[in-house]
């Protein structure tokens, strides 16, 4: 259970002789604030801001495979805003596997805000040429995210995708490196050692 100030412990015992009172009464505030939380937190995500964003994306891990992460900014091109951040590890995966989950969830995010346009830049030429059907998707692994982003782009009037250099994606990759770096791989030494 929570522990609470001892002024607030005190507080309540005022108000409320019984435990069990005083109990409830905490959990009907903590129910009201925490509803009030998500719904105020659904009302910023599903904000409908039409006009056009931009998602840039990526993924990346070290070692291929290895311990991976994505990376996924949602701006605001005509104020010049980040919008949404978003990172998060992912396991043990492919770099190519990375990309295509950051993208996943990049448009997913960028679902809530209803845009007119949406234009996704990524720095993996592979993913774009694959997306933009100029290569085909030959590897298994790959073809069920390429079949959910197809799924997922039906929600936007109009979607694009551009590569961009690893250099002018330097954000989303920030955010990748920080989901590795936050949690780094435990080390081990082999017994022995």
């Amino acid at each position: 259970m929570i522990q609470l100030p001892a002024s607030l412990e005190r507080k309540l015992k005022e108000l409320f002789s019984r435990a069990d009172d005083r109990n409830r009464f905490v959990a009907e505030v903590l129910t009201v604030a925490l509803e009030q939380h998500d719904l105020q937190q659904e009302r910023e995500e599903q904000t409908s801001i039409g006009g056009t964003l931009h998602l840039f994306t990526d993924g990346g891990s070290r070692g291929n495979p290895g311990q991976s992460a994505i990376g996924v900014i949602i701006e605001d091109p005509v104020r010049g805003e980040i919008i949404r951040e978003h990172c998060e590890r992912i396991g043990i995966e492919t770099n190519n596997v990375a990309e295509y989950q950051a993208l996943v969830e990049g448009l997913k995010i960028a679902k809530r805000y209803h845009p007119n346009r949406l234009v996704c830049h990524l720095d993996s030429e592979l993913i774009v040429k694959q997306l933009n059907g100029e290569y085909k998707v030959k590897m298994p692994t790959l073809k069920p995210f390429f079949d959910e982003i197809n799924e997922l782009s039906q929600s936007f009037d109009d979607i694009t995708y551009k590569h961009i250099p690893r250099s002018d994606n330097y954000r989303a990759d920030a955010l990748v490196n920080k989901a590795l770096d936050e949690h780094p791989i435990p080390h081990y030494e082999a017994p022995g050692r």
